[in-house]
């Protein structure tokens, strides 16, 4: 017969702590803090830090984070190297055992839903893409605009469409793609079930919204700083097409506008703290609708070492 200890070890072993929360809401410093507490490696699930050469823009862990603790999907390929939710989801999940083998704490970290989803939940999305078919929906958007396809997504896909904005071309396209590929819609197809052997933890740090975007705003004033239309311009010089996917993100698209002359540096700015707060609000209405997870209020950075100690106590307590 298992031991009371013996059988709490096991079950803390099943469990991965999942820390959410919206763009500079904190995420990393707090989880560094606790991954140090609980032994924890760190799955980052952040679309786009896993891209090399892309640092300043991202708000990449520093080298001495990646010192600290172990983690996983950063720096991991580069920009023109596609990759996805459902290919993380599929790798994740084999580095959580990886990790829970090894009696360790997974701790998956980052601001993308989607990610999130593919790795905890999985979704079904593997029709394979017709060159031809998307080429041609890409020239409709051109020619007829985003909303109208939007609109054609709604008639057949309506539960996907109520996810999209007309700027989310990619997605709109994928939908209409996998649509006429399969004669399913892709909402249906990306419910199908993924078993997996682990419990995770929800937690979020949720921010009043002014303070957050007050933040937002001077950390954008600080990837100018720091060199973030240097890096964009490294990017280009390297021959990073600034139509790659990667490159498709809040601030380096902004700043491919700028170097070719499309936007004064001053519009630039403005233009990068609009759309990242616009982004944080995106995160934040996928979040709310997750029931799963617990909330810490965040006030200010003095804050994060009690919210730490708080997601560890927590993470322990629903282990029990």
């Amino acid at each position: 017969m298992t031991s009371p200890s013996k059988q709490h070890s096991l079950n803390l072993q099943r469990r991965i702590l999942v820390l959410v929360g919206p763009t500079a809401s904190g995420k990393t410093p707090v989880a560094i803090d606790v991954a140090r507490q609980i032994n924890a490696e760190i799955i980052s699930a952040d679309s786009r830090q896993m891209y090399k050469l892309m640092d300043i823009g991202t708000a990449k862990p520093s080298p001495e984070d990646l010192r600290q603790v172990k983690h996983y999907f950063v720096d991991d390929r580069f920009p023109d190297q596609n990759f996805n939710a459902a290919e993380f989801g599929i790798q994740g999940r084999t580095i959580i055992d990886e990790i829970l083998n090894r009696r360790k704490v997974p701790l998956v970290v980052g601001g993308s839903g989607l990610y999130i989803q593919g790795l905890i939940d999985g979704f079904f999305d593997d029709a394979e893409p017709d060159d031809e078919l998307r080429s041609s929906l890409y020239d409709r958007i051109e020619r007829e605009g985003s909303e109208k396809l939007l609109e054609e997504l709604r008639s057949v896909d309506p539960a996907a469409a109520s996810t999209m904005l007309p700027s989310n071309k990619k997605r709109i396209v994928r939908a209409l793609e996998v649509f006429h590929l399969t004669g399913q819609p892709i909402s249906a197809l990306q419910r199908k079930t993924v078993t997996t052997n682990f419990n995770p933890v929800f937690v979020g740090l949720s921010w009043n919204r002014k303070k957050l975007y007050d933040r937002i705003n001077r950390r954008v004033d600080r990837m100018i700083d720091e060199g973030l239309v240097e890096e964009a311009q490294m990017l280009k010089s390297r021959g990073y097409d600034p139509h790659l996917n990667a490159l498709q993100t809040v601030g380096y698209k902004e700043a491919f506008e700028f170097l070719r002359g499309g936007i004064t540096h001053k519009r630039m700015v403005d233009l990068i703290k609009q759309q990242t707060r616009r982004y944080a609000k995106r995160q934040l209405t996928w979040f709310r609708h997750d029931d799963r997870i617990t909330w810490f209020p965040v006030e200010d950075e003095p804050d994060f070492p009690i919210a730490a100690k708080w997601i560890v106590e927590h993470f322990f307590h629903q282990s029990n």
